[in-house]
């Protein structure tokens, strides 16, 4: 069973600029598409963006685009989401999540039952 374990989370300021990491157990980190998912207090779970297995691809949730990157680092089994001009709508609990199958082909927005494993996420608020 892989673990997966965030980081960086914290309280920051509108505007301010946070990255979150994922560290990823076992050897098979580089076989899966990686996502990151948030839930605010009382909403459900909101997809924010995937990677594929190399990289090269990346999808985003349509308002988030050009304020969140995802990247991966498969030899250290890491991915990360940098966050720039953070707003108080971003407060939310961050979660790394590694994709329900080895090999899939990224094909766009991922909903939360496409993940097979979860962290235990991060918390993440922005102050106005």
């Amino acid at each position: 069973q892989v673990q997966l374990v965030e980081s960086g989370g914290g309280l920051v300021q509108a505007g301010d600029s946070l990255r979150l990491s994922c560290v990823a157990s076992g050897r098979t980190f580089g076989s899966y598409i990686m996502g990151w998912i948030r839930q605010a207090p009382g909403k459900e779970r909101e997809f924010v963006a995937a990677i594929s297995q190399s990289g090269l691809n990346t999808y985003y949730a349509e308002p988030l685009k050009g304020r969140f990157t995802i990247s991966r680092d498969n030899a250290k089994n890491m991915v990360y989401l940098q966050m720039n001009s953070l707003k108080p709508e971003d407060t939310a609990v961050y979660y790394c999540a590694r994709d329900l199958l080895p090999g899939r082909i990224l094909r766009g927005a991922m909903r939360g039952t496409d993940f097979g494993s979860w962290g235990q996420g991060t918390q993440v608020t922005v102050s106005s």
